[in-house]
């Protein structure tokens, strides 16, 4: 048996940020750190080395067709700050699930069995997914936390509304460049540590989640969730996987390598993993609501343990949080209207992206071969470099961010692609996340997805509270020109973007990805799969994907990564339009795990997990 230990919050006021231990601003400053902008050229994260741009050293450089020698072989396994979960060998059967009363598909099948026991007891969609989202915080913590943020669009049936929900936090009022540089000591944003904690923002979205449509008490919906992290869940092997990679984050200072290590070792695959300090917690939200994580007991325990290890994070910060309801944004493509939601999301950046394949040519799109590719490839690269330029806090836009998708503002991006790479080449970043969709039998609809960015968040644990803590703040740049420059209260750009489909005015499908920075580039993969190239859902999930905002070889041309299931020619093919390619695994978690439920006419529900994750989609 594994346990993680631990006790009940308990009292005691919150330290300054004076009293940090030598030892833990030690490790604070030693930890690598994260350029602010995904477009610079040198990036440094634990666990990688940072070759611009360092997330790319996962692939090997696929051969140039007519020289061998222009690019390094690099190894396929992962050097990158997460673990790479790979499926060996081709599925030769790949599974949709139908139901007609509900579905639920998320990337760990104790959350998604969570998920459809609420459904079955007469739960809303929303009610499924918070407790799905509640496992996945416990039996997934490399993932995704109840110290991270959440986005969500849900779809009511009773009077036909989308709304969008920002759960995303802000940054400390203390946080500012000059204050950042002057505690780390560096010119950039710091990638983990306590600098880069921002406020939580997931349970107050489950609290205005669940005030707004949920149908079960909160204790009902949590209760699995409290039943694994008390009694414990058996380790499998990608849990193990990933907590030895992320192992030397884990900060030393709280009891993070207590939990997650504990007796001194790794867990192993079968091993039975207790966190009773998360239990603790979640039983409080459960039975107190999510109002007693941002205040009281709680907050006090999260504020005196940041402040011990020299992070800024106060009491007032998380009294004041807040989620927003947000009006979704849309973009027509084909015979389909997407919806993302608006800054600070990239939401908007895969609608740009389909805006500008609007313009080109579709039935390259439909072929489905090195052109398509290539296509998709410029399209996302200038959808990005937009991002880069314009995509922050909302209050903070100096954009309209509907100008973004614009039939007229795509058709002068679109001008720009031609039948080679243009060079354009902005540069990504990876990050940990999960997804999840759930449909009840009211035709009710949960499109969600929630994130400590980077894996495991900042390696810093909340004390006796067992949460662990986000980095999103990661983003933030300390370039006072930059739009995403660090500020009080301010939120940054944020990866997450759940994603939903309409088709003849009604919805059609609910879809999205984890990935970080890829995520649009998934979404508009999945899209074109199976509107333009009529691909099954499951089918469009599984079929290899390529990442092409992957900065620039050592030659400047735009990189592009792919899975090792293109054929040769393809790949040839793409050289000869001027991408330098890189073979990833045939199956890597880098490209994101992505769920999805059609809605089909009948009634009837299709969900499809991804194979790249230990996931599972189940309806009845």
């Amino acid at each position: 048996m594994v346990s993680g230990g631990g006790a009940a919050v308990g009292n005691g006021a919150a330290a300054g940020v004076g009293a940090a231990s030598e030892a833990g601003l030690a490790w604070a400053r030693s930890t690598p750190i994260a350029t602010a902008s995904p477009r610079t050229t040198t990036r440094i994260r634990p666990f990688r080395i940072c070759v611009a741009p360092a997330k790319h050293l996962k692939a090997r450089f696929a051969p140039h067709p007519s020289d061998h020698t222009i690019s390094p072989i690099l190894p396929h396994r992962a050097l990158g700050g997460r673990l790479i979960a790979s499926v060996k060998a081709v599925k030769e059967q790949l599974v949709r699930r139908l139901g007609t009363r509900g579905m639920v598909c998320s990337p760990h099948y104790l959350a998604t069995s969570a998920g459809l026991r609420l459904l079955r007891n007469g739960g809303h969609a929303v009610d499924a997914a918070i407790a799905t989202n509640a496992v996945l915080a416990v039996v997934t913590p490399y993932l995704c936390g109840i110290g991270g943020d959440l986005f969500a669009q849900v779809y009511s049936a009773a009077d036909g509304k989308l709304s969008g929900l920002n759960g995303s936090g802000r940054a400390p009022a203390e946080a500012t460049p000059e204050r950042i540089k002057e505690l780390s000591g560096r010119t950039s944003m710091p990638a983990r540590g306590p600098l880069p904690i921002t406020v939580p923002g997931c349970v107050e979205a489950w609290g205005a989640l669940h005030a707004r449509f949920g149908r079960l008490p909160l204790e009902e919906v949590l209760a699995d969730a409290v039943h694994y992290a008390e009694s414990g869940f058996p380790v499998n092997r990608d849990f193990a996987r990933s907590i030895a990679v992320q192992a030397p984050v884990l900060h030393p200072d709280t009891p993070a390598r207590e939990t997650f290590l504990p007796g001194g070792r790794l867990p192993r695959e079968g091993d039975v993993f207790r966190q009773p300090r998360l239990a603790g917690t979640l039983r409080s939200i459960a039975s107190k609501g999510p109002g007693s994580f941002y205040a009281g007991r709680i907050a006090s325990e999260i504020v005196r343990s940041v402040h011990a290890v020299g992070g800024l994070l106060a009491e007032q910060d998380l009294a004041a949080h807040t989620s927003d309801w947000v009006a979704p944004l849309c973009a027509p493509y084909r015979d389909v209207t997407v919806y993302e939601l608006p800054p600070n999301s990239q939401g908007v950046v895969a609608l740009a992206t389909l805006a500008i394949l609007e313009q080109l040519d579709a039935h390259a799109i439909e072929a489905g071969g090195d052109e398509y590719v290539h296509l998709v490839a410029e399209a996302s690269r200038l959808a990005y470099a937009d991002r880069d330029q314009y995509i922050t806090d909302a209050d903070q836009m100096t954009v309209d961010p509907s100008l973004l998708r614009s039939a007229a503002y795509a058709a002068r991006r679109a001008s720009l692609i031609g039948p080679r790479a243009t060079g354009e080449a902005p540069a990504g970043s990876p990050g940990d996340t999960i997804y999840l969709c759930a449909a009840d039998c009211d035709g009710n609809l949960v499109s969600l997805i929630e994130s400590n960015y980077m894996g495991i968040g900042c390696g810093v644990m909340a004390g006796e509270t067992g949460v662990m803590l986000q980095n999103r703040g990661a983003w933030f740049s300390l370039d006072p020109t930059s739009v995403n420059v660090i500020a009080p209260k301010k939120r940054t750009m944020h990866t997450l973007m759940p994603g939903m489909a309409y088709r003849n005015g009604k919805p059609w499908l609910v879809f999205g990805t984890m990935g970080g920075s890829m995520q649009p580039q998934i979404h508009v993969q999945l899209l074109t799969r199976i509107i333009d190239q009529r691909l099954a859902i499951d089918d469009a999930i599984e079929a290899p994907r390529f990442d092409a905002v992957a900065g620039a070889d050592l030659y400047g041309r735009p990189r592009i990564e792919m899975e090792g299931r293109f054929s040769p020619d393809m790949v040839a093919g793409l050289w000869s339009r001027g991408h330098a390619v890189a073979v990833t695994e045939p199956y890597t978690s880098v490209m994101g795990h992505a769920h999805a439920i059609e809605v089909r006419e009948t009634g009837v529900y299709v969900g499809a997990s991804d194979p790249r994750a230990d996931g599972l989609a189940l309806g009845y």
